[in-house]
């Protein structure tokens, strides 16, 4: 601290200021709730089943690649493995990669911002990447436009004080950056009223069938009754027969009847609402609505087919921006590095289409037999390490001197083939 101390003391640095703030996430489903005590927070929100479960297959489908640095050799990226970048397979002492990915993404698209902490030894190396608490974080900009950000304390960071430390030591990830360009946006600002809606949705359901699938009514008397006669059968009548006491023998007397008030659900038509707001839900987020058991696989639609789209749609922007902010951030490029997320456990055929397309690879020289063979978990062979091609094949030049009378196969003594020799 003594050393940012300085520079702080000599330069004004305040928070960026933009639509969203840095709180808690809280959405009026109308106008008023606030006051009333009745807005929805950020957990309300993802007690919606289809918010948990875009949230949840997103982190969960993107924690599952696996992070490799690679090494530019002879035009091909290959895998390689660094004593410096060891930390890219063990972020951190509490969890593993697919963790670290996992909740990169969540605090991505649950807050729309991800601020990763550089853990550095007293060396200034850095030997760890913890991702933080988002909500404990906030950027600042100095008069100069430097950027810095300060952090709460935060235990499991092992940050005991709050602290203000330069944007350097900071991986900053954000999208949806539609009011300031340091102030990310999570979807789940665009899908609030939708999820309101479901979830009162689910509590009117969910409150019907607590009353035994009875609706709420009224009593009505063929006489007038006194004001203070009907608070008094009122009371009684929820105190006997309303709650836990649902069920029991009512004993109606003086011509009184009890009329159900209630709407009926195929009037208010709860089912297609609910999966409408599944729906709404899944468009912000990008992710096919089959993904998360809503509704069924589009007609004509191969499985392999359907996961390239998800994949082009709501994959491909997180991940390609984890692999820049990891190559920017740890400099990666200056050593000839690059990260990448293997998209084979994602994007992975089925038995048959991946053994023809390795076959196919194999019969045209692409791949190798022992490339081949590793990608079914088979050891090499003898002879399996190079590509093969059939001897009948000749490249287009060999061909245009044969037509020209050049024979291209003449042998090294200045001979005639066997053709021209008969």
């Amino acid at each position: 601290m003594g050393l940012f101390g300085n520079i702080f003391r000599k330069k004004s640095i305040s928070p960026v200021t933009g639509s969203g703030g840095w709180s808690s996430l809280i959405s009026e489903p109308f106008t008023g709730a606030w006051q009333r005590n009745m807005e929805l927070k950020r957990e309300d929100l993802l007690s919606f089943h289809a918010v948990f479960a875009c949230v949840s297959l997103i982190s969960k489908d993107i924690g599952k690649l696996p992070l490799e640095l690679r090494k530019q050799e002879e035009g091909v990226w290959t895998p390689v493995k660094d004593e410096r970048f060891q930390f890219l397979e063990k972020p951190n002492r509490f969890q593993t990669m697919q963790q670290f990915l996992e909740y990169w993404i969540i605090s991505k698209i649950t807050r729309g911002n991800t601020y990763v902490l550089k853990f550095r030894d007293a060396f200034g190396k850095i030997i760890g990447l913890i991702v933080l608490n988002p909500d404990l974080v906030k950027p600042l900009v100095s008069d100069a436009g430097e950027v810095f950000y300060q952090i709460s304390i935060d235990k499991l960071a092992q940050v005991g004080q709050s602290l203000i430390l330069p944007a350097s030591e900071i991986i900053h990830d954000r999208w949806n950056c539609f009011y300031h360009p340091l102030v990310g946006l999570s979807p789940i600002v665009a899908c609030s009223l939708a999820a309101s809606q479901g979830i009162a949705i689910q509590k009117y359901g969910s409150s019907f069938f607590a009353n035994m699938s009875r609706p709420s009514g009224i009593l009505t008397s063929a006489g007038k009754i006194s004001e203070e006669d009907a608070k008094t059968i009122r009371d009684a009548w929820n105190q006997n027969y309303s709650s836990g006491n649902v069920g029991k023998t009512a004993i109606l007397g003086g011509d009184m009847k009890y009329v159900p008030m209630a709407i009926p659900a195929s009037d208010a038509q709860m089912i297609e609402q609910h999966k409408m707001s599944a729906e709404v839900v899944c468009s912000v987020f990008n992710v096919p609505a089959f993904k998360i058991g809503v509704g069924g696989i589009p007609q004509g639609q191969k499985v392999e087919d359907m996961n390239l789209i998800y994949y082009g749609d709501c994959l491909q922007s997180l991940i390609e921006a984890i692999e820049n902010m990891l190559d920017e951030g740890l400099e990666l490029k200056k050593s000839g590095f690059e990260a990448f997320l293997n998209l084979e456990a994602l994007l992975r055929m089925d038995s048959t289409s991946q053994m023809n397309f390795y076959a196919l690879g194999v019969q045209r020289g692409i791949f190798s037999p022992d490339e081949a063979r590793a990608k079914f978990n088979y050891k090499p062979v003898a002879g399996g390490h190079t590509p093969y091609m059939q001897q009948q094949n000749f490249s287009l030049e060999a061909l245009a001197k044969r037509d020209s009378k050049e024979d291209p196969f003449a042998n090294s003594k200045g001979g005639k083939n066997a053709a021209d020799s008969e």
